[in-house]
């Protein structure tokens, strides 16, 4: 069992190439892109189109653990729910941006970005902004201003990002998305919604000849998981997974 499933509700690992020019939309290559994809992995049996014009390639949901792949007008997305391994989502990853270029038509110079990021899902119902402040805590310069009488939280969504060298190509951002809005918080009436934690790496500008997109995306998530396993499951996820378990 992978030990990512222990640290919250639903983990998942995603990547995304977004192109400075548009992707061809060409029928044919569309779909035997979408072929080889299942080829590797044939639980990818659902195939659709969105109203926007992007396609969709999905295994199915009812189990909770499954692969998915897109293909938007300037953007490749493929993703693993709950995947069984950090390893075998990653390779799914690979194998995408292995076709891609041949498939696609994707050039080294046609990156506009790549990101590969690590996601995590707690349910909770309640002022999911109330239940940050009291897990991770609030920045030092706000804790006076966060303990006025009478006082609630209506967004409280923490974010950091960071470059990794001099010209800011390469950069890692954790953030926490809360879905508690303010009507809920004055109605009292919450739903079991996520709470959800990203680290997300990413690599901007276009590729230097001696670099594959698989190249990239291998040294992003060598990136991702020193973050998540060096700092973000001590500082962040364990507190959170507590404080939850505490309501």
């Amino acid at each position: 069992m992978n030990a990512y499933h222990s640290l919250a509700d639903d983990y998942y690992v995603s990547m995304n190439l977004s192109t400075e020019m548009e992707i061809s939309g060409n029928r044919e290559a569309i779909l035997h892109y979408f072929e080889q994809m299942q080829k590797k992995f044939p639980e990818l049996r659902n195939f659709y189109a969105r109203e926007k014009g992007d396609f969709v390639l999905e295994a199915d949901k009812e189990r909770g653990s499954y692969r998915w792949c897109s293909v938007e007008a300037r953007r490749i997305c493929s993703g693993y729910v709950n995947p069984d391994s950090f390893d075998s989502a990653l390779a799914q990853h690979r194998h995408a941006l292995e076709i891609a270029p041949y498939g696609l038509s994707l050039s080294r110079l046609d990156c506009e970005a790549l990101d590969l990021m690590m996601g995590f899902d707690f349910t909770y119902r309640g002022n999911q902004n109330q239940l940050i402040a009291e897990a991770l805590g609030v920045c030092p310069a706000f804790e006076k201003l966060s303990a006025m009488p009478g006082t609630t939280f209506i967004s409280n969504e923490p974010a950091l990002t960071f470059a990794l060298d001099d010209e800011c190509r390469t950069q890692c951002r954790v953030n926490v998305e809360t879905r508690t809005n303010a009507y809920q918080i004055r109605t009292g009436e919450f739903q079991d919604e996520q709470v959800s934690v990203y680290v997300t790496a990413r690599q901007y500008g276009s590729l230097p000849p001696d670099m594959t997109y698989v190249d990239v995306v291998d040294r992003l998530a060598r990136l991702c998981r020193e973050v998540v396993d060096g700092y973000v499951v001590d500082g962040v996820l364990q507190p959170l997974a507590r404080a939850i378990a505490l309501e």
